[in-house]
């Protein structure tokens, strides 16, 4: 056992797909899509119908970011959230973190992925996904890496995911104790760049610097899935 694979493990985390193996698949990962409710919070509305997002998750997700722009020479990710609801919270992470889209009322969430690969001329296998419910699956069946949200209460829906092949890690946080964060620094551990990203960040110029001011420059699309599928949505 490796010192990553001692670590996560140490913290509850469960590798369905051994760590040489993941290791292997993060090497294809070009974008990052996250599921919103249970993922980046436990699941539970106000009464806008609105839900959370945590500041240690949001920086998990700009460390990916660096992470993966270290290691591929340059190349930002592309990130996105698609979510089966409207969540104004959702639309205000992505305007100031620059990800690339957020897509709302997405029920078949295979066919809004499509869309989105469509845009940015990716595949399936390149994909890292954090989800953790049902409606997740058909995105977890065809992307690359899956990271599974953890949560005591549905026994019987993570044994389904396992049993089929639907996850690589499911975490050993549970939604809403900061499981996104968790995800982000297993892949950049299992990157060999966790050192690399803590020191430039620290040092924050020139190569942080220079991988901000790309981010920055991502100006963000926000999509209403519809009957015909994803439509632009007014910001």
């Amino acid at each position: 056992m490796n010192d990553i694979e001692q670590i996560f493990t140490g913290l509850g985390g469960h590798f369905v797909t051994p760590v040489d193996a993941l290791t292997e698949k993060l090497q294809a990962v070009r974008a990052i899509v996250f599921d919103w409710d249970g993922v980046f919070n436990d699941g539970v509305k106000t009464g806008s119908g609105s839900s959370s997002f945590s500041e240690v998750d949001s920086m998990g997700t700009n460390l990916l970011r660096f992470g993966f722009w270290q290691h591929q020479n340059g190349q930002l990710p592309v990130v996105a959230i698609i979510t089966g609801v409207i969540n104004e919270l959702a639309d205000a992470l992505v305007r100031r973190e620059h990800f690339h889209a957020c897509y709302s009322q997405a029920k078949n969430k295979v066919e809004v992925l499509a869309h989105l690969l469509d845009q940015h001329n990716l595949q399936p296998h390149e994909v890292a996904f954090f989800f953790d419910d049902a409606l997740d699956l058909s995105v977890a069946e065809v992307a690359g890496v899956r990271i599974m949200i953890h949560r005591k209460s549905n026994p019987l829906f993570t044994r389904y995911v396992v049993q089929n092949g639907y996850a690589d890690y499911i975490t050993g946080s549970e939604s809403g104790h900061f499981a996104v964060r968790e995800g982000c620094e297993l892949m950049l551990g299992l990157l060999g760049q966790f050192d690399s990203v803590m020191l430039e960040r620290l040092r924050y110029r020139p190569v942080y610097d220079r991988y901000y001011q790309q981010r920055q420059a991502i100006e963000p699309s926000y999509w209403l899935v519809g009957p015909n599928g994803p439509e632009p949505k007014n910001q």
